[in-house]
């Protein structure tokens, strides 16, 4: 089985998310989806209009993904990788090249965004 990582705070989901959802989990057998914390995105200075329950409710909802877990920490990536024995690490291309150190673990994968929508995109709409 081909295990599959990403991370993400997945607020406002839209085509854009299910897209990178949908490609990596054809990268493997097993998607698992690291979802940002409400915590955690305090510390980021980030605001979600979904909170992390709403976040992993709709995640949990999509075929593509099999299992959940929380993001709390910008340094988990190292142990979440060899916790859930993942063989692919996947990141939109914005992330690009930030983090080929998690190659001594596992293949990593940058996949291109959908350039026309975005949750910042979405926010900015509805202000």
């Amino acid at each position: 089985m081909i295990r599959v990582l990403t991370y993400g705070t997945f607020d406002t989901l839209h085509y854009g998310h299910i897209s990178l959802l949908q490609r990596a989990r054809a990268l493997g057998d097993h998607l698992t989806v690291a979802v940002s914390t409400d915590d955690f995105n305090q510390l980021k200075g980030k605001a979600s209009f979904h909170n992390f329950e709403q976040r992993k409710a709709f995640l949990l909802s999509l075929r593509e993904v099999d299992q959940i877990i929380d993001e709390n920490s910008w340094n988990q990536k190292f142990d979440d990788i060899s916790r859930y024995n993942i063989d692919v690490f996947v990141m939109g291309s914005d992330w690009y090249g930030k983090f080929d150190e998690l190659s001594a673990l596992c293949k990593v994968v940058y996949l291109e965004r959908t350039r026309e929508i975005s949750s910042s995109i979405i926010k900015s709409l509805l202000s």
